[in-house]
């Protein structure tokens, strides 16, 4: 009785729950639904009702026993299958291996062989058997366990009733025997008869059970003793065929008319489908079973081969997929609005994704775990969990559900590749470091390359200038006499670069250094390069090097940065990097794998899981923050980038003696201690003197923390502000440290660094190439507060900012790379040769504050490393040249070298200091003009040498002569220098004596003879008695000087005292014949009779005018004739004055002295013949009139004077 209340207390109360339930359901029906959904199939899959039809027909037509309903997993067959259910009003019995089978994975063949026959029938078996109602199989052996129903009671009541009837029967069994149990036999025993009837009635009914029950009995072995007799092959027979009479029985007993059967085909065993058909087969033929009993098998399409299945299905329905993986991102992303995370989930992700999921009940049960795990995950409902990751995490936790368990034990398939990540890592480094040790050697090969290409260079032009020379030269040389360079030197020689510019060398031979010889090379580079000279060349082989350099450089910084970063590296990025090697690793997931590949390649899984997996609680440490202090604490020092994801609590656990070891050292702790140095003033302390202690050892440190470091800035001044020799370490240590010290430190820290130590700049001015190169992005007032100068702007032209910064404060070093470059990038030019022919010119004309700026605070400088270095610095304009010489601080050996090569000359000493005069005249830079040469005078520094040695040049005096020398009062001085300059050269003292407006009384004293020689052919000496005697050491002179002023002296010859034979020297002079004439006048003529050679001297010049000369007689005209030369002079005097000789004798006198044939007129038998001329005509006239000769007659064959001559 108490068992029965307490049942009914039980149904009750569950019955009050059960609508306190449903009350509550329909409250949150609305949530609940846009929140979660069943994975249960829906009975509104075929709303059009096609596929109703279809298996409708099939179940109506009589001829149809077995029914296949075929579509791929996931296709909603049984969506369709309930929605057909739901029309069909007839019994039908359901069976599902899914149910019943243990979970094995259809992909897996291992698992699929541990799934038999047997097992896969039982499991239809007890689904077909079980699912009726006991009641219904009462035959059937078997037997499962029934509950009590509610007539349970009244059938104990009624069981106990009939024992104790047959009890009581059986104790009155002599009465009955005997009869007098039954008397009397009216209705007064009414109670005897009752029990005995009674008792019949249930001893019947036990044996009819009993009988009944026999027929669920089965003989499965007989055993005598230790002998046992059972069926053959009993554990191989197949339990269908074993039990055919119990599934007779089932359809015999039962009304179901339509058997479905579900995923049968997940195990790929088709005799299973064979064995179901003949079962079909045999229960549609029995007699005991009055319907037609039709199987609906749902299943894959492939589950036959070729065109079998036609042939085993009577009626085949194809269903088509209401998902697949072209649409299933419609199906995640109505999940994804149901949820409401449209905002959350990349769209792209989705879209990729959903090309791995075509099953509706995975997505949906994703989505279900999905807002679990948010939910949970998320409480404070901050969103700081990546929603993709989590999408992603459960999407593997349902595709590998076994692989995820398996993952919260540090196994499995992901485990293994997430293990690999260390692995990666330092196969990476080693990678890396290899690269770098390589392009290192490269780089080393090319700073070893580069002198020998510029030698090979040297070689090419030194063998063209020795092709020009003779043979057997044995040096050369820029200036004749001094600085010989032997050919075996050339190339080496420091001068190489300077002969390649000159457009002469001297070359002397071997073994005669004395004797040399001067060569024209001006065309020299020309004809080994038509198109670049040795310079433009070199450069480029120089760019060439520096460019090779800075992308060796490049790579080297770039590796450099990824190897620190390499440990922060995200999972993906090592796996994408190393696929050949983690090929191996993917193939554990079987088919599957292109999932796990998309989602652990794409990021979407990695080493952050644990974060999605299980519920976060503030303060604890994660399995990295473990791990690293188990390192810690087992003496072992984790890598620099080791993660850490809650530092503060491992600082809090770390003791205080491991901030002064290397422990400290890590990326993420270094980054708290710094961001709190109040909180953390003792550790951060500890920190930098175990830094600066310990500097060269921590290298790798300090090349991840710059990688990834949050405050490099604060560990940089730290250091700097607590190690006195930070900065100096710094520089001798690695260029790495200095990058970053000048990218990171205060501007303020530089600036008071870079004043405290002078090798700070001067370090970076050098490397600031590979610092740019390094950090490209770099502030340029970071560059100006350390106040250094750009070596090479072309060097860092990718920066421009950099570049223009620099460029507009002045900062770069004045070299000729340098401006040509700026010519280059701020001018727009590319023809260099303005620059190299007029350097400074060029840039005054570039209207550059800046620039002239800069020359000008440091031009000795620009002098001497630019102007100086170019050799074909000639064409500066006179304006220029000034600019550069009113520069005071320039030294004088600089400043006259410049002024050597220039070729332009300053118009006028105006703005000149006086000082350079004398530079200016000496190097002929001052055109020649009489105002310069007066100005030149009237300086202090005046020097006559240097003055007559420029007046001397013929350039100059060419020039200088255009001009008149002035007249006037105030250039007196000049015309007085002139007038002295006797150490000019004859050439230009003549010309500039010449030029003289003014004569001078005097001689000067100490000349030489040639400049008075030209002083007296130039007229510049008045003639005079006084000037003449100065002359008196020289007769060779006077006589010049009287010859100069011959009409002077004939004009008043009284004035001087001048003998015969000095007049006899001045008519050998060139004067003309008429002052000649004066000078015979002037001389004793009777002296001529015994002076034959005054005579043949004076005798042509009387010949030679038509005068006569009063003071003749006849014996000087006898010395005149006979001492004459030539013959037709003599004969011309002999006819003149033939009338001066009274006596005939004196004739006959000349005659026989004169040459035949007139010798041979005189008295005799000859005959001489004379040439006929007029003169010889007119001297046999006046012979024959003196009967000098006796006739003369012309000859008519000859041209001839025959001369008839007295005989006696």
């Amino acid at each position: 009785m108490t068992k029965t209340i307490i049942s009914l207390t039980r149904w009750l109360a569950n019955s009050m729950n059960s609508i306190a339930l449903w009350l509550e359901s329909k409250d949150n029906s609305a949530s609940s639904q846009s929140k979660f959904v069943d994975l249960a199939p829906t009975d509104e899959a075929d709303k059009d009702g096609v596929y109703s039809e279809a298996i409708l027909f099939a179940t109506n037509n009589e001829k149809v026993s077995n029914i296949a309903l075929t579509g791929p997993y996931g296709s909603g067959k049984s969506s369709i299958i309930q929605s057909f259910l739901k029309k069909y009003r007839r019994p039908a019995l359901h069976i599902s291996l899914a149910a019943f089978v243990p979970e094995i994975d259809v992909d897996d063949e291992a698992d699929e062989r541990k799934v038999s026959r047997q097992e896969i029938e039982r499991s239809i078996l007890q689904q077909m058997l079980y699912g009726a109602d006991a009641n219904k199989l009462p035959l059937s052996r078997f037997k499962r366990i029934q509950s009590p129903g509610v007539w349970s009671i009244l059938k104990s009541f009624y069981m106990m009733l009939g024992i104790v009837s047959l009890w009581f029967v059986f104790h009155q069994r002599e009465k009955i025997i005997s009869g007098t149990f039954f008397e009397p036999l009216t209705l007064s025993n009414w109670l005897n008869l009752g029990i005995f009837g009674f008792a019949v009635i249930f001893f019947w009914v036990i044996l009819h059970h009993l009988y009944v029950a026999s027929f669920g009995l089965s003989l499965k072995s007989i055993s005598l003793k230790s002998v046992e007799i059972k069926p053959a092959h009993e554990d191989q027979t197949s339990i269908l065929n074993r039990h055919l009479d119990e599934i007779v029985y089932f359809f015999q007993s039962t009304d179901y008319d339509l058997v479905i059967i579900e995923d049968l085909d997940r195990f790929n065993n088709a005799d299973i489908f064979v064995t179901l058909r003949e079962i079909n087969s045999l229960v549609n033929e029995n007699a005991g079973v009055k319907r037609t009993i039709r199987f609906l098998y749902a299943l894959r399409d492939d589950m036959f081969v070729n065109t079998d299945r036609t042939k085993f299905f009577e009626f085949i329905i194809p269903v088509i997929p209401i998902i697949n993986t072209s649409n299933s991102i419609d199906m995640v992303l109505a999940e994804g609005n149901r949820l409401k995370l449209d905002g959350r989930l990349n769209r792209q992700f989705l879209r990729e994704v959903s090309r791995y999921l075509n099953d509706l009940r995975l997505i949906q049960n994703i989505f279900n775990e999905y807002a679990i795990y948010v939910a949970n995950l998320e409480k404070d409902e901050e969103n700081l969990l990546d929603a993709n990751k989590l999408l992603a995490i459960l999407i593997y936790k349902n595709v590998y559900p076994r692989d995820f368990e398996q993952l919260h034990r540090g196994e499995g398939m992901l485990a293994n590749i997430l293990h690999h990540k260390n692995e990666l890592i330092e196969q990476g480094e080693a990678t890396y470091k290899a690269e770098i040790s390589e392009l290192e050697a490269q780089l080393e090969a090319a700073e070893r390359q580069t002198p020998s290409d510029l030698k090979e260079l040297r070689q090419i032009y030194a063998m063209a200038l020795i092709e020009k020379l003779p043979e057997d030269i044995a040096g050369v040389s820029l200036n004749h006499g001094y600085g010989w360079i032997p050919l075996k030197n050339l190339v080496s020689h420091d001068e190489f670069e300077q002969l390649i510019e000159a457009s002469q060398l001297n070359y002397y031979y071997s073994g005669r250094r004395g004797h040399s010889s001067r060569v024209n090379v001006s065309q020299w580079q020309k004809e080994i390069d038509s198109q670049k000279s040795y310079q433009q060349r070199k450069e480029e082989l120089e760019s060439k090097t520096t460019d090779n350099k800075n992308k060796i450089l490049s790579q080297i910084r770039d590796l450099r940065v990824k190897l620190p970063t390499l440990r922060t590296t995200k999972l993906n990025e090592l796996l994408r990097v190393n696929t050949d090697r983690i090929r191996d690793l993917f193939e554990n997931f079987g088919e599957n794998g292109d999932l796990a590949r998309f989602l652990i390649l794409e990021g979407y899984l990695d080493d952050s899981y644990y974060q999605y997996t299980s519920l976060f609680h503030s303060g604890r440490l994660s399995p990295n923050d473990n791990k690293f202090l188990i390192q810690i604490r087992a003496f072992v020092t984790p890598e620099p980038s080791f993660p850490l994801d809650n530092p503060k609590e491992v600082i809090a656990a770390m003791r205080d003696e491991d901030f002064r070891q290397s422990y400290v050292l890590n990326v993420k702790l270094v980054d708290n201690l710094l961001s709190d140095r109040t909180l953390y003033f003792e550790q951060t302390k500890k920190l930098f003197k175990f830094l600066s202690s310990e500097f060269e050892s921590c290298e790798n440190f300090f090349d991840a923390y710059y990688s990834s470091g949050q405050n490099v800035a604060g560990l940089l001044s730290g250091l700097a502000n607590s190690w006195d020799d930070f900065v100096l370490t710094a520089i001798a240590n690695n260029i790495s440290h200095v990058i970053q010290i000048v990218s990171n430190l205060p501007e303020n820290l530089l600036k008071k660094l870079a004043m405290e130590f002078a090798e700070f700049p001067t370090f970076v001015a050098e490397n600031l190439p590979e610092i740019l190169l390094n950090v490209p992005g770099l502030a340029s007032e970071r560059l100006v507060c350390l106040g250094f100068e750009v070596k090479d702007l072309a060097a860092i032209k990718g920066h421009h900012e950099v570049v223009n910064v620099m460029f507009e404060r002045g900062l770069f070093e004045l070299t000729l790379a340098n401006m040509e470059y700026i010519y280059q990038a701020f001018e727009g030019e590319s023809d260099f040769e303005p620059l190299h022919k007029k350097n400074f010119t060029t840039i005054r004309s570039m209207h550059s504050p800046i620039l002239l700026q800069r020359v000008e605070r440091d031009f000795d400088r620009y002098l001497r490393d630019i102007l100086l270095v170019i050799q074909e610095n000639s064409e500066e304009d006179a304006s220029t040249i000034l600019a550069v010489i009113c520069h005071d601080e320039l030294e004088q050996d600089d400043l006259r070298t410049f002024l050597e090569r220039q070729t332009i000359q300053l118009p006028s000493l105006e703005d000149v200091p006086e000082r350079l005069y004398e530079m200016l005249f000496k190097l002929c830079m001052i055109e020649p003009t009489w105002l310069n040469c007066l100005a030149f005078m009237e300086s202090e520094g005046f020097e006559v040498d240097i003055l007559v040695g420029y007046l001397d040049r013929d350039d100059v005096r060419k020039i200088i002569l255009k001009e008149s020398i002035p007249s006037d009062s105030d250039s007196q001085k000049l015309r007085v220098f002139l007038f002295n300059a006797g150490s000019l050269s004859d050439i230009s003292y003549k010309e500039y004596v010449s030029a003289l407006p003014e004569f001078f009384k005097e001689f000067p004293t100490g000349f030489e003879l040639s400049k008075l020689r030209i002083l007296i052919d130039e007229g510049k000496i008045t003639f005079t008695k006084e000037s003449l005697e100065e002359l008196s050491d020289s007769r060779d002179l006077q006589v010049r000087f009287v010859v100069a002023n011959i009409n002077t002296y004939l004009a008043n010859p009284d004035n001087f005292e001048l003998d015969d034979d000095f007049l006899e020297v001045l008519l050998q002079s060139e004067i003309d014949n008429v002052a000649k004439l004066g000078v015979i006048k002037l001389m004793d003529l009777d002296a001529l009779v015994n002076l034959p050679e005054r005579a043949a001297l004076v005798g042509p010049i009387i010949n030679s005018t038509d005068a006569k000369i009063s003071n003749l007689d006849g014996n000087i005209v006898q010395s005149l004739v006979i001492h004459s030369q030539p013959i037709g002079t003599q004969i011309s005097l002999f006819n003149k004055y033939h009338d001066l000789m009274d006596d005939d004798d004196e004739v006959r006198h000349v005659l026989a002295n004169l040459p035949e044939p007139f010798s041979e007129i005189k008295t005799g038998y000859n005959t001489p013949r004379l040439q006929n001329t007029s003169e010889n005509q007119e001297l046999v006239k006046w012979l024959n009139s003196r009967n000098i000769i006796s006739s003369w007659s012309e000859s008519y064959f000859k041209d001839e004077i025959k001369v008839n001559l007295y005989r006696r």
